[in-house]
């Protein structure tokens, strides 16, 4: 209830999403109108977020919503995506790069002991979308690992599980490097940071020029025995060492995935608003409770 309250205050400056303009603008849109001939009904500020809420977090399509709210699909449509901007931009300051002293107060045990000087952990998720029309489109998005058409975006959370960055959404056949070069992450990046990444995060060397350092686990090599690929017994611990605390990570992205329209197949024309999506599931997220308790129970 308190959210709602919070939000109600902020309600005067939402800006009503009017559709995509295409040439000339319609009368009924220059003077701020629904168009003509959709049926409207009046929601409370309560009513239109239970609504939102609804189809973000449970998935229930446009029409059961009409049905629900004896409003329009159109009217529907026209309240989400309004509502997902406008929770994106005052929610965006929930998602925030801490510094290292507050990463320090609030670490989880398993991090003291095996990484103290982690601040973020990386990864990236990517979320299936609609196969586009546009053939250049279909290949953008074509993601080798997943075998289909994705959305991609980098994600950094704190030891403890708190979502610290959350990049908007790429193309799917985007290489980690490149993402983590042109999102912005590296602009949060400060000297002496410790970041925890996955084998396929080709980055050392942008982390080193930031003055940072990669927690990775080691690769293997060719075995001299003459087949296969292997690894010494101190890097299999360190391997094993590493995943014990790197799979936090995996779990927070989970936790955006419970936002059932991040964790199915996203219609093509939802894609503008995936980034808004993200960022809102993120910070939701934070709102809940530490994914990763500070001490073992």
């Amino acid at each position: 209830m308190q959210f709602i309250e919070f939000v109600s205050n902020l309600y005067g400056k939402i800006s009503f999403w009017k559709g995509s303009k295409r040439g000339v603008e319609k009368k009924w849109q220059h003077k701020k109108q629904m168009k003509p001939g959709i049926k409207t009904h009046k929601l409370s500020i309560k009513e239109e977020f239970i609504l939102i809420m609804l189809k973000f977090r449970l998935g229930l399509d446009n029409a059961t919503l009409s049905e629900i709210f004896d409003v329009s699909v159109g009217q529907v449509s026209t309240l989400f995506i309004t509502w997902m901007n406008f929770l994106s931009q005052i929610l965006e300051c929930v998602i925030k790069w801490p510094s290292k002293e507050k990463v320090r107060k609030h670490m989880p045990v398993c991090f003291k002991l095996k990484y103290p000087e982690t601040v973020a952990i990386i990864d990236c998720t990517e979320m299936f979308v609609q196969k586009p029309k546009n053939s250049g489109a279909q290949a953008s998005t074509w993601s080798n690992y997943k075998t289909k058409n994705t959305l991609k975006a980098l994600v950094a959370i704190q030891p403890n599980g708190a979502f610290s960055f959350v990049s908007k959404f790429w193309s799917g056949n985007i290489s980690d490097r490149k993402i983590t070069e042109q999102s912005g992450f590296l602009d949060k990046v400060k000297k002496g940071d410790h970041i925890m990444a996955d084998r396929g995060f080709q980055i050392r060397d942008l982390l080193t020029a930031k003055g940072a350092y990669l927690n990775m686990p080691p690769f293997t090599r060719a075995s001299n025995k003459g087949k296969g690929r292997t690894l010494t017994s101190k890097e299999i611990t360190e391997t094993r060492k590493i995943a014990s605390v790197r799979i936090h990570v995996e779990r927070a992205i989970q936790r955006l995935k419970t936002f059932k329209l991040l964790g199915h197949t996203l219609p093509i024309n939802m894609k503008d608003i995936s980034s808004e999506m993200l960022i809102v599931a993120a910070a939701f997220c934070n709102f809940l409770p530490p994914l990763v308790k500070k001490y073992k129970s």
